[in-house]
């Protein structure tokens, strides 16, 4: 009875594990519309957020952003969750609109742009599949992507003060790899059970498209987009 009986409960373990990667990729896909809808409000509007202050517009982003997701993590399991989830999602698409507007200012702007989201595309589904597909447990990586998305920030909030192209360049391509090591990470933790919360983990993986996007389509402006 006993051997019937861990069968029984790894069986319930894998099911609430894959319920949970379902309905995470099922909101996943539903905070992309609120995402391109800010996005495009943003442009047509021209959105800017305190441009004539980066640092201060920095902070304030943050202090937005960090206040969203205390509430989605606080009403994680109530139908809020999904709300706050949704309208975060709808504030980070007004705020990608300010990277959009610089590059639709190139004349390839509308190619780099949509090289940048099929490149993330191809980023996420491969290294998901990845971690569907092995199981295996990537939560040794926690620790040194913790260190590399810390040194990511501390640089770009040194280079809104120094404006060096070079160390722009350095740090969109550090975050590409960092944030798309943390997709397999946080992605992994749904599989192996360490994220029981698809309010949670959903918010987890969009920051991490969200940053591998902007990273990437920024990397793809500096080398390749075209002014004439």
């Amino acid at each position: 009875m006993q051997p019937q009986f861990q069968m029984t409960a790894s069986q319930e373990m894998a099911l609430q594990q894959n319920r949970v990667l379902r309905n995470t990729f099922m909101l996943l896909a539903l905070t992309m519309v609120p995402t391109v809808i800010g996005a495009l409000v943003g442009v047509q509007m021209k959105f800017t957020f305190l441009a004539g202050s980066p640092f201060m517009s920095f902070l304030l982003f943050l202090g937005v952003a960090f206040g969203f997701m205390w509430g989605i993590e606080r009403t994680k399991d109530s139908g809020m969750g999904v709300v706050l989830l949704l309208g975060f999602t709808f504030f980070m698409g007004l705020m990608l609109s300010r990277i959009l507007q610089v590059a639709l200012g190139f004349s390839n702007g509308g190619s780099l742009i949509a090289t940048a989201a099929g490149g993330t595309g191809l980023i996420f589904f491969s290294l998901a599949g990845v971690a569907t597909v092995t199981k295996k447990d990537f939560s040794f990586l926690g620790k040194f992507l913790f260190i590399g998305m810390i040194v990511v920030l501390l640089a770009a909030v040194a280079n809104i003060f120094f404006q060096v192209p070079a160390l722009s360049l350095t740090i969109s391509a550090i975050a590409i790899m960092v944030f798309s090591a943390y997709i397999l990470y946080d992605i992994s933790r749904i599989v192996t059970g360490g994220e029981d919360n698809y309010i949670s983990a959903t918010l987890a993986v969009y920051l991490d498209i969200y940053n591998v996007f902007v990273s990437l389509l920024n990397v793809l402006m500096m080398l390749s987009g075209d002014r004439d």
